[in-house]
């Protein structure tokens, strides 16, 4: 055991002993952490006085074990381990340094029960780090999302209650498939009931959750990240067509499936077919193929393309 660490990093580290070894007895546990048996049975007092259940059996086959049924994650992290978490949670601009926040609250207790010397430098990062907003992330409410994941995990269907962007209130009965997370924004992948068709609703605008009876069987071999994309390019305002000068299969490697479906032409060209809101967003995307490609359809795409390309001559003109 190294010298500096502390009587409650110890005791963590005989809760762990404890947990995977039931049964190990008082000096078993002080020769793993190098003190003596005194010390051992102190750090079983720690763990008890913190409301960890820890049984003992006296005799020659006696020992501690924790209480039945009961499983503890180990928080035994090494301090790259805790510096990575660390970065995880900044890195999804959570405001980690808040008590009040849920994930700020949970770190901060992952964070006390550390080692003084692990959890050193993964709370200075997490005190001298500001992440920057994402002004497109739309973060929903932990509970509800602990609703959608276990139904999706028990294959309930679930009645959600749902706010539309045009603040229409809707009541929607779904086989709820999948919570995907793209961009900052989390969905719901589903099969609603009422349109017998798949949809992906904003688990920001899902304001209640109700478990029905009904089970359901979710698609085979479901890509929900890939079907995810598929329909979001697809029923909005502006549809689209463009032929491009390449093989599909540079395509696929190159272009998000939210901008469309890709579809061969022949061995050198691809037909691109979607739809956007956004035809200036749209014409951005299509100005990053490396290869040459004409607009067949929609008139807005093909103005918006003009004017960004007109704009990108005006800053390289004399």
């Amino acid at each position: 055991m190294k010298p500096d660490a502390s009587p409650t990093a110890r005791a963590l580290m005989a809760l762990e002993l404890i947990q995977s070894s039931p049964g190990i007895t008082a000096d078993r546990i002080a020769d793993k952490l190098d003190v003596s048996e005194r010390a051992a049975r102190r750090y079983v007092v720690i763990l008890r006085e913190a409301g960890i259940p820890i049984q003992s059996v006296r005799g020659p086959y006696g020992g501690y074990r924790l209480a039945r049924g009961l499983r503890l994650p180990p928080l035994m992290f090494s301090a790259t381990e805790a510096l990575g978490l660390v970065m995880a949670v900044l890195d999804g601009h959570h405001d980690a340094g808040d008590p009040t926040d849920p994930v700020g609250s949970a770190l901060g207790k992952i964070m006390r029960a550390l080692p003084e010397p692990v959890a050193a430098h993964a709370e200075a990062v997490r005190r001298a780090t500001a992440p920057a907003p994402d002004r497109g992330a739309a973060r929903p409410d932990p509970g509800t999302t602990t609703a959608l994941v276990q139904a999706c995990s028990n294959q309930r269907q679930v009645r959600i209650g749902y706010r539309s962007e045009a603040g229409t209130e809707l009541l929607i009965d779904v086989d709820p498939w999948a919570v995907v997370v793209r961009h900052g924004r989390w969905y719901l992948l589903c099969r609603s009931h009422r349109a017998d068709a798949k949809r992906a609703y904003r688990i920001d605008r899902v304001h209640t959750v109700e478990m029905l009876d009904g089970t359901f069987v979710p698609p085979t071999e479901l890509d929900p990240v890939a079907v995810l994309e598929e329909h979001l390019a697809v029923g909005w305002e502006f549809d689209t067509e463009v032929v491009i000068e390449a093989p599909i299969e540079k395509l696929m490697r190159i272009l998000p499936r939210v901008v469309g479906r890709l579809e061969p032409l022949d061995a050198a060209s691809t037909r691109l077919v979607g739809s956007t809101s956004n035809p200036v967003w749209y014409a951005e995307q299509l100005a990053t193929i490396p290869a040459p490609y004409r607009i067949v359809k929609c008139r807005e795409i093909q103005d918006a393309a003009r004017r960004l390309g007109e704009r990108l001559l005006s800053a390289v003109s004399d």
